[in-house]
C-alpha cells in the first residue's frame, strides 16, 4: 500500500497594524478572529495648517481595555473623540461596529457610547439620580426600570443608594468620579471611552478607583479605549497600550510586551517611570 506523505500545514501570517514614526511601517498587533468594535483606517486630522493626527490605523477588539498612552499634545484625546464623533477626521475612516460612523446618526452612535472624562461632567442642578438616569429617560425606559437600574448601577461603582438625592457639590471627588462611571454605563453600552477619568484625583482615591475599575471590567467586558499620560496607569488597566507621539502611533503592545520593548519611544516611557513596572503590567494583565 502506499504511504501518505503527510502535508504541512500553511503558514499563518502575522497581523501587523499601526504606524510607526519613522518609516510608516504598520505596527504589530495580537491577530483576532473576531471583528474590530472601533477600527481607524488612515486616520488623519488637521486644524488649519497644524496636522493634529496622521495616518493612523488601529483595531480596538471585543472586550479589550485599549489604553492611548502618550505626553500632552500627542493626539490621544483627540483620537478619543473622533470615536464618538466629537470630531471627524479630515482623512481616513472610523468604523464602529464594522460600520463607518459619518454614515449613521449621531445621536444614536453616541447614545451607544458610555463617555466619562476627567472632570466628569455631571449636571451640577442634577441629583445623582437623574444625572446616573439621564440616557435610560431619553431612550424611553419605564420609570420603574429607569429607577432599579439607578440603585443596581450605584452600588456597582461602591456608591450607597442613599447618596442618590444629593447634588454633585455635595459629594467628594472620588464620588463624582464613581457617578460619572455609573452615568456611562446606565444604557449597557457595548463601548465606554475614558479621558484621564482618574487624573485629577488624588492617589489613594486614584489606586481605590483602578482596582474597582478592574473588577467593573472583569464582570462587564466592555470595549473600552482610556486615555491616560501615566505608564503606570496604562499597564495596569490595559489589555493593549497604544504609544502616542506626536500625532502618530507608535507602537501597540500588551503590558508585559511594553516593559520588555525595545522601541525608542516605549524604551524612554520606562526609563522615566523608574523600577517595578514589571509587577503592574503582570497585574494589568490579569
Amino acid at each position: 500500500m502506499k504511504t501518505l506523505q503527510q502535508r504541512k500545514p500553511p503558514s499563518v501570517p502575522r497581523i501587523t497594524l499601526g504606524v510607526d514614526l519613522n518609516s510608516g511601517m504598520l505596527a504589530q498587533m495580537q491577530p483576532t478572529a473576531a471583528r474590530p468594535v472601533i477600527e481607524f483606517r488612515g486616520v488623519s486630522y488637521g486644524v488649519g495648517d497644524v496636522q493634529v493626527l496622521s495616518g493612523i490605523n488601529l483595531q480596538v477588539h471585543p472586550g479589550e481595555t485599549l489604553v492611548l498612552l502618550g505626553r500632552s499634545g500627542s493626539g490621544k484625546t483627540t483620537t478619543l473623540k473622533l470615536v464618538n464623533r466629537l470630531l471627524s477626521p479630515t482623512a481616513g475612516e472610523v468604523l464602529v461596529r464594522g460600520v463607518p460612523n459619518a454614515s449613521g446618526d449621531v445621536i444614536r452612535l453616541r447614545r451607544g457610547i458610555g463617555y466619562v472624562i476627567q472632570d466628569v461632567g455631571l449636571f451640577p442642578h442634577f441629583t445623582v439620580e437623574r444625572n446616573v438616569g439621564l440616557v435610560p429617560r431619553i431612550e424611553g425606559w419605564p420609570e420603574q426600570k429607569v429607577c432599579a437600574r439607578v440603585e443596581e448601577l450605584l452600588r456597582l461603582v461602591g456608591l450607597s443608594p442613599e447618596l442618590a438625592l444629593r447634588f454633585p457639590h455635595q459629594l467628594s471627588g472620588g464620588q463624582r468620579q464613581r457617578v460619572g462611571v455609573a452615568r456611562a454605563l446606565a444604557a449597557d453600552p457595548e463601548i465606554l471611552l475614558m479621558d484621564e477619568p482618574f487624573g485629577a484625583l488624588d492617589p489613594l482615591t486614584r489606586d481605590e478607583l483602578q482596582r474597582e475599575f478592574l473588577s467593573l471590567q472583569q464582570r462587564l467586558h466592555k470595549t473600552v479605549v482610556f486615555v491616560t499620560h501615566d505608564l503606570r496607569e496604562a499597564l495596569r488597566l490595559g489589555s493593549r497600550v497604544a504609544l502616542m507621539e506626536a500625532g502618530r502611533l507608535v507602537t501597540v503592545l500588551g503590558p508585559q510586551e511594553f516593559v520588555r520593548s525595545t522601541d525608542p519611544w516605549a524604551s524612554a516611557y520606562v526609563r522615566a517611570f523608574g523600577d517595578g513596572l514589571e509587577s503592574v503590567a503582570n497585574r494589568g494583565a490579569l
